[in-house]
């Protein structure tokens, strides 16, 4: 009698360490029983078996990871390479301008802007999002592109909304930027110059 109950207790410690394992290789206790909602599906379901069959002969079963951050636009990446050759924009907003004077940095800032000017009305078309200027009251649309219009403050209900506009915003009609030469690497804003004596 000893015997049987024993092996009757080692059969449930290991049905419960099986169930514990599959667990854990299917993700938690909730993906495995999600595997097995599939599995009864697949069963009783001819379609979505094959459905399934077709899915896993082409998946290759790996740990999930995340998918890489996508790269920003080659575009984007041109222009600030502009600005920085034709302005220094970057070495300037890198630079720890801690020790300078204020006159020291209201030169440096004046030479900067103006170059940098240049280069974005050289290099691109840029225009105002909304025609009115600051403090000006404008409306809303129904319908509006919130990429285009971000509506702040008391906001509520639907619009239309009335307020006053506190930045028209900035759009870029066109860009004339010179193609990237084969081969480039598009993440280099400057190269790097050695000088050879």
């Amino acid at each position: 009698m000893e015997y049987v109950i024993g092996a009757a207790v080692g059969a449930v410690i290991m049905l419960v360490l099986v169930l514990v394992i599959e667990a854990a290789r299917a993700g938690g206790v909730g993906a495995a029983f999600q595997g097995l909602t599939i599995a009864g599906k697949a069963k009783q379901d001819p379609a979505f078996a094959e459905k399934l069959k077709a899915v896993l002969a082409g998946a290759d079963i790996k740990p999930l990871t995340p998918p890489p951050p996508p790269k920003p636009s080659g575009a984007a990446l041109r222009m600030l390479a502009l600005l920085q050759a034709e302005a220094r924009l970057v070495d300037f907003l890198l630079e720890d301008v801690q020790g300078y004077s204020d006159a020291q940095i209201g030169q440096a800032v004046r030479e900067v802007h103006k170059k940098a000017q240049a280069a974005l009305k050289q290099h691109a078309v840029i225009e105002p999002v909304l025609s009115g200027k600051e403090d000006e009251t404008v409306t809303v649309p129904k319908g509006f592109d919130p990429s285009a219009i971000r509506v702040v403050g008391n906001v509520t209900g639907e619009p239309p909304f009335t307020g006053q506009i506190q930045h028209p915003g900035w759009r870029v009609k066109e860009l004339k930027l010179a193609v990237l030469s084969a081969g480039a690497d598009e993440f280099v804003l400057q190269p790097a110059e050695v000088q050879i004596p």
